[in-house]
């Protein structure tokens, strides 16, 4: 660790110098080194080191032989295609050696794995790369693999050999990971509640923008409903239609354990039947036909309740009902579909009468999109807006702008109320409280801060101990791409056994659950905080947050910008199964 430590601080230096070992003074034209420079250099850094010179001497020619073959493998690279790879081999802690491969990465990473087992003798591995399993399956290139890239090379047993190979249980566990990490990253979001600024934090709010008070169970269920049907639909747009029902039929659960009464007044419960029938259609499950009728017959109860009897309460609301027709065009599009499945063309036709008038209205006009576009609006704007106000160019435009405002306005008010908000926490916390109970205690006092400081008098808060670990140790785990607390954390439930930590971490796709971080032994003595293993998961859950966060669509009317490009399709589809010469 000793020689990497001096290595790592001349780089440093050498890169605040720019000077570069590879080329010369410093080696000539057959690479060998230029022995008066390199004396130079060593002799004037080892003072600042407090190190022997012969010590910074060795570690600079090291890093010289190093940047010259790297040079080398990068020429080769860009003349050849063929990459270099740098293997972490099962060997025992004692050996340090590092050995290399030479691949194509077009290549599948079977064929690595084949190599790397003839020329190594190893019978049974599989390929880690920043903490995850390479396919086998798939081309190394596609799966993040790059010249100089640092792969693990693992045993495994022979069950787990088969369960790799196994393609329908790979593609199964995939879709597992993903539902996991959905479900954590959302969870963790539903759990916050604003008490630090740098902590991004969910709010439910209204078709306004103004924030819900929500009771804090169903809140938690709602934001999770939420998460995965954002998840789903990010799958969808990517045309990953099975992993996209995987999540959606996932937010379905969750919308079950909110009451009645706030999904009555919310229209995402029946987006997400649209577009759960919508998944059906694409990955033609008619199987699921019963399923898809009761959908959309649930979805229709709920525009129904929502938006009013002929939409009035939306139009009382937003001023406009022509963005929302694009969800009643899907609706009975997939009314149509079904209806022609099970046989009754009569009420196909009816219903395919409706798209077809609704898809005459809301396809729009490319040169006024094109003139709301070149005064700055985008492309979103200018769909949405011209489809409010029924194709009217300068209204639109009048509407957009309108919009803009409001939108600012709004962020205006969140911010004015966010600060006060964390001025009230500061307030409290500077008392003594910690930031996570005044931000409870200011919620169930609804902003009131002395009431919130009446309940904080009666809270109580609790330390975590923490405990010790090999850094040389934890220094294998980081190079394998697994964040420091959540490796020392894995080392601490392993005893420091690096093989046992990094299997445990693979297992757990890097995320070390709450229970298991009970266990650990540096956790014996009971705490009274519900928050016990934060500083261990404080790093894997801002990874998990931030997955969650790329998943949230950044305009709030997203679920509304169809181009009807698919829609399209399934109409002259439908047109041409119910024709008199299909039917003949």
């Amino acid at each position: 660790m000793s020689a990497q430590n001096t290595e790592s601080k001349l780089k440093q230096m050498l890169k605040q110098e720019k000077i570069q070992l590879w080329n010369p003074p410093f080696s000539d034209e057959s690479s060998d080194a230029g022995p008066q420079h390199m004396e130079e250099l060593a002799e004037r850094y080892a003072p600042l080191l407090r190190l022997p010179l012969t010590e910074v001497g060795g570690a600079l020619e090291r890093i010289r032989q190093q940047a010259v073959k790297r040079g080398k493998e990068r020429q080769r690279f860009r003349e050849t295609s063929v990459a270099t790879l740098e293997l972490l081999l099962p060997h025992s802690k004692e050996t340090k050696t590092k050995s290399y491969m030479e691949t194509r990465l077009d290549a599948r990473a079977q064929e690595l794995v084949d190599r790397i087992g003839e020329d190594f003798g190893l019978k049974y591995i599989k390929l880690i790369l920043n903490g995850r399993t390479l396919c086998v399956d798939q081309p190394l290139d596609q799966q993040g693999v790059k010249n100089h890239s640092k792969v693990m090379v693992l045993k495994v047993s022979d069950a787990e050999w088969k369960l790799q190979l196994s393609e329908e249980e790979e593609k199964e566990k995939n879709q597992k990971e993903s539902l996991q990490r959905t479900q954590k990253g959302f969870q963790i979001l539903s759990e916050r509640d604003g008490s630090e600024d740098s902590s991004p934090f969910l709010e439910i709010a209204d078709q306004r923008g103004n924030p819900l008070t929500i009771p804090p169970q169903e809140k938690k269920a709602l934001i999770l409903a939420m998460g995965f049907h954002e998840k789903g639909r990010s799958l969808m747009k990517k045309k990953q239609f099975d992993l996209a029902l995987c999540h959606l039929l996932q937010a379905d659960q969750q919308f079950s354990r909110c009451g009645s009464a706030l999904l009555a007044s919310v229209d995402n419960f029946a987006v997400l039947q649209l577009d759960v029938v919508w998944c059906y259609r694409a990955l033609e499950a008619l199987s699921c036909l019963e399923d898809g009728r009761s959908r959309l017959q649930r979805a229709e109860d709920c525009f129904l309740r929502c938006y009013g009897e002929r939409q009035q309460r939306l139009l009382m609301i937003k001023g406009n009902t022509g963005r929302e027709e694009v969800l009643f065009l899907r609706l009975h599009l997939l009314q149509s579909l079904l209806s022609y499945i099970e046989g009754n063309d009569a009420q196909a036709r009816q219903q395919l009468s409706k798209v077809e008038t609704l898809y005459n209205r809301l396809c729009l006009d490319s040169e006024k999109m094109a003139q709301l576009m070149s005064l700055g609006f985008t492309e979103r704007e200018a769909r949405l807006g011209l489809r409010a106000c029924e194709g009217d160019l300068q209204e639109a435009a009048i509407h957009i702008g309108n919009q803009r405002q409001e939108r600012e306005e709004l962020k205006q008010r969140e911010r004015k109320r966010r600060s006060r908000r964390m001025e009230a926490i500061s307030s409290l916390s500077e008392l003594g409280f910690s930031r996570r109970d005044a931000a409870r205690a200011l919620q169930h006092a609804d902003g009131d801060v002395d009431r919130a400081y009446g309940i904080l008098l009666d809270s109580s808060g609790s330390a975590q101990a923490t405990g010790c670990h090999s850094e040389d140790s934890v220094e294998q785990l980081l190079y394998l791409g697994f964040q420091r607390d959540v490796s020392e954390a894995a080392l601490r439930l392993t005893g420091g056994d690096v093989q046992l930590a990094t299997q445990l971490l693979l297992d757990q796709q890097g995320v070390l659950s709450p229970e298991l971080l009970s266990e650990s032994p540096s956790s014996e003595e009971p705490s009274t905080s519900s928050s016990t293993s934060t500083a261990d998961m404080s790093t894997e859950d801002s990874q998990l947050v931030d997955e969650a966060l790329e998943d949230i669509a950044r305009h709030e009317e997203d679920y509304l910008d169809l181009n009807l490009e698919e829609e399209s399709e399934l109409i002259a589809t439908m047109k041409t199964y119910l024709s008199p010469a299909h039917s003949v």
